[in-house]
């Protein structure tokens, strides 16, 4: 069964997590929203601190590096590396969602290796920064449609494509970039391929301006002819027709799940900041009493936060299961859902409840607000992940039910 306290072990993790949100990533928040495209230094020492904390057992999993599958031999059940990172990144969001993104050494490419890799390729590529390349020009939602090729040629893979919206691209040491081996095949043959940050041929297009998120870079590349050792394909080069995308799906098992955790984390923050704010106009939020029998701007608050409250649960539940080694494939993509909607709503109730302060840069809420729809869009958007909860709920193939 899962306990819904945080897990004892883990609070001293949380509460550094929630500490380097208030002290460190809160009051450069604003200033790295206006300077887009600049380099937070201010995260240099902070991502070597939780590094070696990390290595020495102090604060496992505490930004968004890695996470891997465990448990399935213990007895009883475990929190471990998929719950310590998303109760971390709880926290770090509750602090600033583009500032945990542009962390050293703490992009999805992570996860990604994390997930999937040998353990030859997990000593080869750690403490490197990496991020993951997914979406093209036209291959968003659906990475099945993914058309950049990886041809085996000697010993070496040559890619060739175009990747879009690459979050940390222009920054990491590695990008993550998913390819396939044979379109013919379709969804059984696309997998992950890490590449160098310097190889030649990946080539940096452009970096985007954005809604929000502005602390974190989003670059768009172009792969020409772009070698890589055999040896840098994450998982098994076998296509499996049988097993079909569930190789490379399962990095979106673990790594939505934190996206999850990042709107858990903003959605709190507008939730306590907006209850602050409406404490010093006089109005008092109390969750013991009935919706009618309080301001009506309480009332709208607590209905914010029970949404909040079941997409926090919801998220706590997919990072538990794939630390006990259970299938979550339906439950990361509904703590991704509920999630990634929730805070949007919740952000943008919050701004219409503050008023002008809500609106204004008086206030970190304006900010939250822009930086809220991102978590509903990237590692799936809202749409396609009620199209897969409803396949695995209704028991139809990708075939059946578009």
């Amino acid at each position: 069964m899962i306990n819904l306290e945080i897990p004892g072990r883990l609070r001293a993790l949380a509460q550094q997590a929630n500490e380097v949100a208030r002290e460190v990533f809160r009051p450069i928040s604003r200033k790295y929203d206006r300077e887009e495209h600049a380099y937070p230094k201010e995260l240099d020492m902070l991502a070597a601190l939780m590094e070696g904390m990390e290595a020495s057992g102090e604060m496992e999993g505490a930004g968004a590096a890695g996470v891997r599958r465990t448990g399935g031999g213990e007895e009883g059940v475990r929190n471990g590396s998929n719950m310590a990172t998303v109760l971390g990144i709880i926290e770090l969001c509750y602090g600033d969602v583009g500032l945990l993104l542009t962390m050293p050494r703490q992009g999805l490419g992570n996860s990604a290796i994390a997930s999937v890799a040998n353990e030859e390729q997990l000593q080869r590529f750690g403490g490197k920064w990496a991020a993951m390349a997914i979406t093209e020009p036209e291959a968003g939602s659906d990475s099945a449609a993914i058309k950049t090729t990886a041809v085996l040629d000697g010993d070496e893979y040559v890619l060739n494509g175009e990747k879009i919206f690459v979050t940390s691209g222009s920054r990491a040491d590695l990008i993550v970039v998913w390819a396939t081996l044979d379109r013919s095949k379709g969804r059984a043959a696309i997998k992950s391929f890490v590449v160098p940050r310097e190889t030649p041929g990946l080539i940096l297009e452009r970096v985007e301006h954005k809604l929000g998120i502005r602390a974190s870079d989003t670059a768009n590349f172009r792969l020409e002819n772009c070698r890589i050792p055999k040896e840098n394909l994450l998982g098994s080069p076998e296509i499996d027709t049988a097993k079909g995308f569930a190789g490379v799906m399962q990095t979106f098992d673990n790594t939505r799940p934190l996206v999850a955790g990042m709107a858990v984390g903003l959605a709190r923050a507008c939730i306590e900041e907006t209850t602050r704010l409406l404490a010093e106009a006089g109005v008092r939020v109390d969750p013991t009493r009935p919706a009618y029998a309080q301001p009506a701007a309480a009332a709208r608050l607590l209905e914010l936060e029970a949404d909040y409250e079941a997409a926090r649960l919801l998220t706590i539940q997919a990072a538990w299961m794939a630390d006990n080694a259970k299938p979550n494939s339906l439950q990361a993509s509904m703590a991704k859902a509920k999630a990634g909607r929730t805070c949007v709503e919740v952000a943008l109730g919050c701004v219409e409840l503050a008023g002008g302060l809500g609106y204004s840069e008086e206030s970190l809420l304006e900010k939250w607000a822009r930086d809220a729809k991102i978590l509903d869009i990237f590692e799936g958007t809202q749409q396609i992940q009620l199209l897969i909860i409803a396949r695995q709920l209704l028991g139809k193939s990708s075939a059946e039910l578009r």
